[in-house]
């Protein structure tokens, strides 16, 4: 299933990405730190989406309360929530 998040307080803008039998696949951050982001996405590909999220949950950004890996362990949740 695909699947689309708006990201709040990070440079990029949305997450899209997949689950298939609860796995994360096909992450792709619009805006944001390129090279970083394409990283993560191939970190996390095939990866249980629990574990992706109990990683990446609670990631600050310099002063920022939250971070891009984090805004993705949100979609991730809000994505089970379907």
């Amino acid at each position: 299933m695909q699947f689309e998040f708006k990201t709040s307080g990070t440079c990029s803008q949305r997450i899209f990405f997949e689950i298939e039998d609860n796995k994360v696949k096909n992450v792709q951050f619009m805006g944001g730190c390129n090279g970083n982001l394409k990283g993560i996405g191939a970190l996390v590909e095939g990866m249980d989406i629990d574990l992706v999220i109990d990683r990446l949950e609670g990631t600050t950004c310099g002063m920022k309360n939250t971070s891009c890996p984090d805004q993705l362990a949100k979609a991730l949740k809000k994505a089970k929530e379907v």
